[in-house]
């Protein structure tokens, strides 16, 4: 266990903001987090993160910091053609990704590169390029942060869907730390090129879909998100930093006949999810900045910190991104990242 005290948040927030907790306390098993609750010598409040890649903190935050260091793989079953993988939720998500490949485990490389840990990924169903976390998962194994219960979620309870899971919740949110995470994952590779992004990419390579293998549809994901997305340690950022909003299609219909070439992506028969990055830079905001806070030039998702921004610097500029795709297109757009 490493216990911090009065100390920076610098290092664990992927935004560069510079503000302080009152510790910062990292444990490796369970057990060291279930007696640290049921002694109740933590400074309250608490806030468990992962690589603090999708938070943004708007002030000093007066109580501890929860960080998790359990790092060990197991598998708990093997069947013939799937195993499920139990991961320490204090993995960084890309190196766990990179390590079931070297092991023979598939299903989540389209999810390569999207930073974070293992367990923030269960908590956020992160996704990417046609493929969301909740989708693999079997089961989320939490600790109580209130009275330190050991309690599984199977997937079913989760209630996953877009970047939503229970944990996002109220009445959820906060009161458990996910300390690791059940995958099912396959023991033969087929690639998921649904993204048409993707099968572009593969045929500008001169590649065919179907045969690609695991690895090199891992490091074209990796080339493709890098051509993207700012690196957090170059340029302060939390990635997306909206979701995409979802429109009934009437919705859509209505707006595509000013905006023919709106872009659009079904969701079953009725609704419709329109790029948030779209509308964005349809409002003129790509590239421009506000104060040290920025919106980058060449993904209008990502908001930036240009250097020595502040959180509340950041979500004034989020405020009116907000506001300005409200008032030319009537649609709301919210936060995926979580304000502290």
């Amino acid at each position: 266990m490493n216990i911090l005290h009065d100390t920076s948040l610098l290092p664990y927030n992927t935004f560069g903001i510079d503000v302080k907790a009152n510790a910062v306390v990292t444990y490796e098993s369970e057990e060291e987090l279930q007696e640290m609750v049921a002694k109740q010598s933590l400074v309250q409040p608490l806030l468990h993160i992962g690589e603090g890649s999708n938070l943004l903190f708007l002030h000093d935050f007066p109580g501890t910091i929860l960080r998790c260091g359990i790092t060990d793989v197991s598998v708990l079953e093997a069947g013939e053609d799937k195993v499920l993988v139990r991961a320490g939720a204090g993995w960084n998500m890309d190196a766990f990704i990179a390590y079931a490949l070297e092991h023979g485990w598939y299903g989540l490389e389209n999810l390569s590169n999207i930073p974070g840990q293992v367990g923030a990924s269960a908590v956020q169903n992160i996704g990417a390029y046609g493929v969301e976390v909740g989708d693999r998962i079997h089961a989320v194994n939490c600790i109580s942060l209130t009275g330190g219960e050991r309690r599984t979620f199977m997937r079913e309870e989760c209630q996953y869907a877009y970047r939503h899971s229970i944990f996002k919740t109220e009445g959820f949110r906060g009161r458990y730390a996910v300390v690791s995470v059940d995958y099912v994952l396959d023991l033969s590779f087929t690639p998921d090129t649904t993204y048409s992004g993707i099968r572009q990419a593969i045929a500008e390579r001169g590649r065919e879909a179907d045969l690609i293998s695991a690895q090199e549809l891992r490091s074209l994901i990796i080339s493709i998100r890098g051509q993207k997305l700012p690196d957090p340690r170059v340029l302060g950022n939390a990635g997306s930093f909206f979701m995409n909003p979802v429109v009934e299609r009437r919705v859509y219909d209505s707006l595509s006949e000013s905006y023919p070439g709106m872009p659009k992506y079904d969701v079953g028969c009725d609704m419709v999810k329109i790029p948030a990055a779209w509308l964005i830079e349809q409002c003129g905001w790509k590239g421009k900045t506000m104060g040290k806070a920025g919106v980058h030039q060449r993904q209008p998702l990502v908001l930036v910190n240009t250097g020595g921004a502040s959180g509340a610097d950041i979500k004034a500029l989020s405020d009116r991104i907000m506001d300005d795709v409200m008032q030319k297109f009537g649609i709301k757009i919210s936060p995926e990242v979580n304000f502290i």
